[in-house]
């Protein structure tokens, strides 16, 4: 059996502990599916470390103080103003939260709590403006040159004239991408700067500013003490963020690159990779109202970092639900991905989608329509319930139309239609049915189609048609077994006779 791949890492980590995990995001815009990568790999890796005695920490570093790039599609024409300032700084979209970064970043905090991970959380203009960075920036102003040499050894691209490691917020318009360097006082701990709006100001070093992101990365290495690090392809590149990166830390800071984990992008199924910018996205949030959070886990987890996962929320997310339920996948993924040591769910998603549809929000028709096919509803009830809330939602957001129905309350008009021979063989079902578990009215109604001669898919419409007053349905036998006997034998008689 293969060993997974967060053992993999662990193994070759282990003796080169104690370990610093980190990982982090810039909250620009909605945190989708594709960002909890990140965050899903180092925790993995993290587990995978302490399941071998290997000491290990993991934190969340959030880019609270990287600025507003530019006009988003989710945000209103007002927010052009903003461009160009720290994103703690700029207001909430909403009005609903203490900052724009705090909007984007609440929701995927909620979503790292709901899905069992919990790193230590640090707030990037927090760092910045308590002092944390002070030493780091000193450093980089003072050999600004070695800097500028290494990212164009490396990158192979000029570095402009007057260019500075450190970008100053402008004490007149807020922003941090109009201003240029003038000067700066090591000792003083001061940076001069020009803006574009025309101010010109002096700034502290303590939250006057931030390191560009190319030396902000590395810069904070040391002061975590990181030594392992995911990160996506894009940073990975020849000549990219990762390469300066590891250059600068070594060079500048005297402290070795962390080990790195490139992963691939979540690609949502026909439409591309998720990015809060363009708007191609699926929350965290909305995905855990869809699956366990153990689910969304196993979903990263299974697969290598390096390979990348075409998502599809309509009906393979059935079958990868089923895949962890009935413990059918990989076990050591399975195993990275229970949080609450929970056991198998015995009751296969798309049988929860047919229930859910009888049940039709009323929790003891559920149950009973669960019970009637065989399956114990008193030792998990609160577990069933959430997972009816689960299906409802899949249901609303992206079930395919084909596989959504309605119990008709009254026999269908369309059961006119029908022939003689379909009729007949319709009354006969009700009479053999009796108390058929789900996989005997399956085997019944082939038998009864080739007693009576017709073709089974011509009968299997003739029960859909008497039920639901539509050509198509769930699987019959799991269907019939789900709704009241009674019911059944009467609406099948009561069809025969039409």
């Amino acid at each position: 059996m293969s060993i997974h791949w967060a053992d993999v890492i662990a193994e070759r980590l282990e003796k080169s502990g104690p370990h610093t995990i980190a990982t982090g995001i810039t909250p620009s815009g909605p945190v989708h599916l594709g960002n909890m990568r990140e965050v899903m790999t180092a925790e993995a890796v993290y587990r995978a470390l302490l399941d071998r005695g290997v000491e290990a920490r993991l934190i969340y570093i959030a880019d609270t103080y990287d600025r507003l790039r530019r006009l988003y599609p989710f945000l209103p024409e007002c927010f052009k103003e903003h461009i160009g300032k720290p994103l703690s700084e700029i207001p909430c979209p909403m009005g609903c939260c203490a900052s724009y970064a705090d909007h984007f970043l609440n929701p995927f905090l909620r979503s790292m709590e709901r899905l069992g991970i919990r790193p230590e959380i640090y707030r990037a203009d927090q760092l910045y403006k308590e002092g944390e960075y002070v030493d780091a920036i000193r450093t980089a102003l003072s050999r600004k040159d070695d800097i500028a040499r290494i990212l164009k050894e490396v990158s192979g691209r000029d570095v402009p004239d007057g260019w500075s490691p450190f970008d100053p917020i402008c004490q007149a318009c807020g922003r941090m991408n109009t201003t240029r360097v003038t000067g700066f006082d090591i000792d003083a701990g001061t940076v001069d700067y020009a803006c574009y709006c025309g101010s010109e100001g002096t700034v502290s070093i303590c939250g006057g500013g931030k390191l560009v992101w190319r030396v902000d990365w590395p810069a904070r290495w040391p002061i975590f003490n990181v030594t392992v690090e995911p990160f996506g392809k894009d940073h990975a590149t020849a000549g990219g963020s990762y390469d300066t990166g590891k250059r600068i830390s070594e060079e500048i800071y005297n402290y070795p690159a962390p080990f790195p984990i490139v992963y691939e992008w979540i690609h949502l199924k026909g439409v591309g990779a998720m990015h809060s910018s363009t708007g191609i996205v699926v929350t965290i949030e909305e995905m855990l109202d869809v699956v366990p959070p153990e689910v969304l886990r196993y979903l990263i987890i299974r697969n290598k970092p390096e390979k990348h996962i075409e998502f599809d929320p309509s009906l393979p997310l059935l079958s990868l639900v089923d895949e962890y339920d009935q413990r059918k996948g990989d076990e050591r993924a399975i195993e990275l991905s229970n949080i609450n040591n929970s056991g198998p769910f015995e009751i296969p998603f798309r049988h929860m989608v047919t229930a859910v549809q009888i049940a039709r929000g009323d929790d003891e028709r559920l149950f009973a329509a669960l019970k009637r096919s065989g399956y114990d509803v008193l030792t998990r009830r609160d577990e069933i319930i959430s997972r009816a809330r689960n299906v409802q939602t899949w249901l609303d957001k992206y079930a395919p139309a084909y596989v959504k129905f309605q119990v008709q309350e009254s026999l269908p008009s369309a059961v006119k239609n029908l022939t003689p021979q379909e009729r007949r063989a319709l009354g006969i079902l009700a009479d053999q049915i009796g108390d058929k578990t789900a996989a005997e009215i399956h085997d019944t109604v082939y038998a009864v189609a080739a007693q009576e001669g017709l073709d089974s898919r011509k009968f299997f419409q003739a029960i859909y048609l008497a039920f639901l007053g539509d050509r198509q349905g769930p699987k019959v036998g799991w269907f019939l077994s789900s709704l009241e006997r009674d019911f059944v034998r009467a609406r099948l008689k009561e069809a025969s006779a039409a």
